[in-house]
């Protein structure tokens, strides 16, 4: 089962704002379930509220709680935009494939934004735009070839030139591109609504639990779990994170930490329209608005997972971070109130691993890779969902382990 990790340390921002509390039970024997889930983060909420929604009957577990994994790192830029640009990505999986992968990141996006307006989940949600600013992997002409790319893919892109980036943004950089249609929104507050959503529909929460082994037959997955009793399922979803579960193929993946800063809430105009900002660059600093005018920051990325000496570095990195963000925006107070690290998986394509597991069709993972998170979390709830149900999802190859 899963190598144990220190998933996140520091105060993330999100301690600021209370989510609803998530009820959990204790389990005292064994149960059947049509789905078991793995993990109560915004991935195993997802996946709870998905499938309750179409009449299951899904049990949660988790090793921690609800929302006590990864979920309260993320800076939750809930973005359409892969790691990999689209003309990038379409040199290594093929014009075609890229196409599909963003046109499903880009309907992910306002599929969820559609479901948290449905299910009446109060997590700030607001649209917001985003800028993709020239840096040292892609500059001005190289962006402006990708905004023409998202255009023939039918995503909407505007090429920046920077005297208007100056005037209408504040940013002096040598180009950018605009895009519309992405997401803010509480990460914590988000999950606690979706979990409290698979409750109204009878779903069972038990927590703390940890899953030890998982055998699984021609019909059923039966999970033993550290306390003793064990749980039958029809189907088994593993949302567990950066927690790699052994029978997992070890996709082409590795973990990495980040490093990310909140500031105190900014009394005048923070900059105009409050839009997503990140860079064509490696490793790249990512930036965004809180509802109340923090502004979180983000990036230093690093490929190494010790949990001691990322956790040590949080002071330099937050220091480096805020005199980066103070470079981009002079006019800002940049001194971090919160800071913290934690640790996430990228994939070389950006791209995330979700379904059934080679040879273990009723076991499903949940591998949403990179910095598109929620948004693939978002897309796995789809995928795995309409497997579960005997349907197929169009976009489903493209994200499989055998790919």
């Amino acid at each position: 089962m899963p190598r144990k990790l220190d998933l996140r340390t520091g105060r993330p921002v999100w301690s600021a704002y209370r989510a609803p509390a998530v009820p959990t039970d204790s389990l005292t024997r064994n149960v059947k379930t049509d789905v078991l889930v793995v993990g109560m983060g915004i991935s195993g909420a997802m996946m709870a509220e998905a499938l309750t929604a179409d009449g299951h009957q899904v049990i949660c577990i988790d090793r921690r709680g609800p929302l006590k994994g990864s979920t309260a790192a993320t800076t939750a830029l809930v973005a359409f935009e892969i790691d990999q640009p689209l003309s990038t990505l379409s040199k290594m999986i093929g014009r075609a494939s890229a196409q599909q992968a963003w046109r499903r990141s880009r309907l992910a996006v306002s599929n969820l934004a559609a479901r948290i307006a449905e299910l009446g989940i109060n997590c700030g949600l607001s649209r917001t735009p985003s800028l993709y600013l020239a840096g040292t992997m892609l500059g001005p002409s190289e962006l402006r070839d990708e905004a023409e790319t998202r255009r023939q893919a039918g995503i909407a892109a505007t090429y920046i030139t920077p005297a208007p980036l100056a005037e209408k943004f504040g940013i002096d950089r040598e180009g950018a591109i605009l895009s519309h249609g992405n997401i803010a929104l509480d990460p914590r507050k988000l999950t606690a609504g979706l979990l409290l959503k698979a409750l109204e529909r009878k779903a069972r929460l038990y927590a703390p639990l940890e899953a030890t082994t998982i055998a699984d037959g021609a019909d059923e997955v039966v999970v033993a779990t550290r306390d003793g009793p064990t749980i039958t399922a029809r189907h088994v979803v593993l949302a567990t994170g950066y927690e790699l579960v052994d029978i997992v193929p070890a996709a082409v993946h590795q973990i990495v930490s980040t490093w990310a800063i909140a500031t105190r809430q900014q009394s005048r105009k923070i900059w105009p329209r409050a839009a997503f900002i990140w860079e064509a660059s490696d490793p790249y600093l990512y930036v965004r608005a809180t509802a109340d005018g923090r502004i979180v920051c983000g990036g230093e990325d690093e490929d190494f997972v010790d949990e001691t000496r990322r956790d040590e570095l949080i002071a330099a990195k937050g220091v480096r971070i805020a005199e980066k963000l103070g470079l981009l925006f002079p006019h800002l107070d940049t001194r971090p109130e919160f800071a913290w690290t934690g640790s996430f998986g990228t994939t070389t394509t950006g791209l995330p691993y979700i379904g059934a597991i080679p040879r273990h069709p009723r076991i499903h993972a949940v591998m949403g890779y990179g910095g598109n998170g929620i948004t693939f979390s978002q897309i796995a709830s789809e995928i795995v969902s309409a497997t579960i149900n005997g349907l197929d999802d169009a976009d489903a190859r493209l994200f499989a382990f055998n790919r």
